[in-house]
């Protein structure tokens, strides 16, 4: 599906020009989300990458799913766009780090700290991945603008991809889509077996 040019680094696996499109709407403080960020890791990243089986065929896009009945959940999908605009390369290891310590950032942990206090803690995650020569430059996009309900840097990113998830009924997280239709059979259970099995059904080699 359709993708503004700013938000390629969403594109996590396989090629731009593939034919066939895995969209996967994940929460970073979901852990069924979580769950399945492990799997694309491991099964689908190699299957989609360059030289592998469905390298060519095949793009995988994380769709990020802002859940509002999380309060950190706007906070925690504002880092993953900044890091995407910074560290374009670094966005999907970003993701993951923020995945292995989404307990960081659920809802009893951050009920006591303020918004503030929870971009620093971002900020020092995303340092660990993307560097210090870059980490000025990601708090920097995270910062409030001059006017008092203005967003910050990356606001404009984040509704998009909130538009985007409500134009097409996207309740919540996972959900994966294929070439454009829910797949409601795709489960955050779901292994290499499962996997294999469902793309050797969808595409032809």
């Amino acid at each position: 599906m359709a993708l503004q040019p700013s938000l390629r680094p969403l594109i996590i696996a396989g090629s731009a020009h593939a034919p066939h499109t895995l969209d996967i709407f994940l929460d970073y403080v979901c852990p069924f989300s979580a769950k399945m960020a492990l799997a694309i890791e491991s099964v689908l990243v190699p299957l989609c990458a360059d030289g592998g089986k469905y390298g060519d065929k095949v793009k995988v896009i994380f769709r990020p799913q802002v859940q509002p009945w999380h309060a950190s959940s706007t906070f925690v999908h504002e880092a993953g766009l900044a890091v995407a605009r910074v560290a374009p390369q670094q966005f999907w290891p970003f993701a993951l780090a923020l995945f292995k310590q989404q307990g960081e950032y659920f809802d009893i942990p951050t009920s006591t700290i303020t918004p503030l206090e929870v971009r620093t803690k971002l900020t020092k995650l995303a340092e660990s991945v993307i560097g210090s020569s870059l980490a000025n430059d990601f708090k920097d996009l995270l910062e409030l603008k001059g006017s008092p309900n203005g967003g910050n840097a990356v606001t404009d990113d984040l509704k998009y991809t909130i538009k985007f998830s409500r134009q097409n009924s996207i309740h919540v997280s996972p959900t994966v889509l294929w070439d454009g239709l829910v797949a409601n059979e795709v489960s955050s259970s779901w292994g290499e077996k499962e996997w294999n099995g469902f793309l050797a059904t969808k595409v032809a080699i």
